[in-house]
């Protein structure tokens, strides 16, 4: 996997969209200092300089078609979920692609798809992930490092080469878009553990239910306690944290 360094940027999603045409795919944009680094939901993300992955990777799919963008995702959350499984931190993936370690999140994932005719053309994944840093200024509810979890400073050129190798097998044709790809993901969905947990609906009623699945289309099906089971899209539901309640 293709490394390239930046001291600084706005965003590293930006960085290689901007620069498309000189970074070549399945390279590893990584900045030691990202000013403005973006989240899912429009949220900022958070990272000290100098001591987290905050880097995107110019990935170009073959034969993924839009309905089936989501493998893409699935690929990149088992990826994180691998490189911290390396250093002996268990995590899971909060639909669609945030990675918790219990209710802490330990990393985010944004990707960004450009669709050409009936195919994905290019893939931008940007990845943060919190390594080092164990004080958190910003207002996020949960943030948590592999660090504060473990006592343990990490070498971010490692980290990156073991990331960078979890990238590669994950998002290999014979990994991207299988059925098996699909059943581990479901199968590390945080709180996929058959009990009921609050979640909260984008028009604000708020349910119990259980994970019922994921779908190839990435939509999340919940069963609640009166048996009705209900399909969302992302933005349109979010778990209820500890935090919250």
């Amino acid at each position: 996997m293709r490394q390239l360094w930046i001291e600084e940027t706005a965003s590293t999603n930006a960085y290689v969209k901007e620069h498309r045409d000189s970074v070549e795919p399945m390279t590893m944009v990584l900045a030691r200092r990202q000013t403005a680094g973006r989240g899912q939901r429009g949220n900022s993300w958070e990272s000290a300089p100098g001591e987290n992955l905050t880097f995107s990777l110019r990935f170009v799919p073959r034969g993924i078609r839009p309905t089936e963008q989501f493998t893409i995702s699935e690929a990149a959350a088992l990826a994180a979920v691998d490189t911290l499984a390396a250093y002996g931190v268990k995590a899971a993936v909060k639909w669609p692609n945030d990675i918790y370690v219990a209710d802490g999140k330990v990393c985010g994932i944004l990707i960004e798809n450009v669709i050409a005719g009936t195919e994905i053309a290019e893939s931008v994944i940007g990845i943060g992930l919190n390594v080092n840093q164990t004080v958190f200024e910003s207002d996020a509810p949960n943030p948590v490092s592999m660090a504060g979890l473990t006592g343990r400073r990490y070498p971010l050129e490692e980290v990156t080469a073991t990331f960078g190798r979890a990238l590669r097998r994950r998002l290999a044709e014979g990994s991207l878009g299988s059925r098996a790809l699909h059943e581990e993901y479901t199968a590390r969905l945080w709180r996929g553990d058959g009990a009921f947990h609050p979640f909260v609906e984008a028009g604000g009623e708020r349910v119990e239910a259980v994970i019922d699945g994921v779908e190839l289309t990435g939509h999340l099906r919940l069963r609640l306690r009166n048996g009705e089971t209900r399909r969302y899209a992302f933005k349109e539901v979010f778990p209820v944290l500890l935090h919250d309640i």
